[in-house]
């Protein structure tokens, strides 16, 4: 890599070229990855795609006047000092306020570039357009805000945020839900079975984290396999899955540690005090995220959780 301060000036204008080019296809790349759920959101990464369009015309049409039509290929990854972002373009489905702060920061990258590359142009006419570029790349922010004033207006955005928080829903929320009520229920089961049947703790202890991970691992495949989201939009089918296999173990791995206790009797009752936490739980989830009322959330978590109990208890007790 190069330091920033040994670049000649055909080398800074080249840097400032490849970056407008680079960060217009980025905008078009949020763009595209935000149309269908967002479409207003896309038309300002449209919008901010054809301004860096113009820059790099601005720039090659003063390059080609001082240094011809050879254009060295230099870019961010061969200079010293550039942040390393992650191609967060590529990555669907795309999440609109980590897009949004991710182009904030690379207004503000550009901005810095032209403030340093100003210093080192002897050129006045060189000079002269670095200083304009990195005046526009300070207020690209408060064109972000005038296009959203313009296109994103009040209820578009408010449509735009209803569709992220259902995309929420969709990709994380029900699918960890699904996990932590079947972890949280199904294990209860063969971990008070197993806890009656010997009344040692050690051994509740092993068959509650074997139910545990047996179940993350059995959900987690079933929830990937389930769709791959094309047509409901649940997001990617890995990213559910591991959600819904990792909470489906956090529920039923939280009931078994208490089994860590050697006296059984406390590790009993502490284990049903964490299964009355953690079935609370799933009744407050139900209510602020699925719009279940919550009497109606929790009796049916409770009257479900209660039934696997006793069958827990009456086999191990038989």
């Amino acid at each position: 890599m190069k330091r920033f301060a040994d670049l000649s000036e055909q080398e800074v204008l080249a840097l400032a070229i490849t970056n407008e080019e680079e960060d217009s296809r980025i905008y078009r790349g949020f763009a595209e990855g935000l149309r269908e759920q967002f479409p207003s959101s896309a038309k300002v990464f449209d919008e901010m795609a054809e301004e860096e369009v113009h820059h790099r015309t601005m720039l090659f049409e003063l390059y080609r006047q001082k240094f011809g039509e050879y254009l060295p290929l230099i870019r961010r990854q061969d200079v010293k000092g550039f942040i390393q972002k992650k191609p967060l373009w590529l990555m669907q489905p795309l999440n609109l306020d980590e897009v949004r702060r991710y182009a904030e920061s690379m207004e503000f990258e550009a901005a810095r570039f032209y403030r340093r590359a100003e210093e080192t142009a002897r050129d006045a006419s060189v000079r002269q357009l670095l200083i304009e570029l990195g005046e526009a790349e300070a207020v690209h922010e408060s064109l972000a805000h005038k296009l959203g004033e313009q296109i994103l207006t009040k209820s578009a955005r408010a449509k735009e945020d209803e569709t992220a928080r259902r995309m929420f829903l969709l990709q994380y929320v029900q699918p960890g839900l699904a996990g932590l009520m079947d972890g949280s229920v199904s294990t209860l089961a063969p971990l008070f079975a197993a806890a009656f049947a010997t009344h040692v703790s050690s051994d509740a202890f092993r068959v509650g984290l074997a139910a545990s991970i047996g179940a993350g691992i059995s959900m987690g495949f079933a929830e990937a396999l389930s769709d791959d989201g094309t047509l409901t939009g649940r997001g990617h089918p890995w990213i559910r899955g591991v959600v819904c296999g990792l909470m489906t173990t956090l529920g039923g791995i939280g009931h078994t540690l208490p089994y860590m206790i050697p006296n059984f009797h406390v590790a009993t009752s502490v284990a049903v005090g964490v299964v009355v936490v953690e079935l609370g739980v799933i009744a407050y989830i139900r209510n602020h995220y699925m719009d279940t009322p919550f009497l109606s959330a929790a009796f049916q978590v409770v009257v479900g959780g209660l039934l696997v109990f006793l069958a827990g208890i009456l086999i191990g007790s038989a």
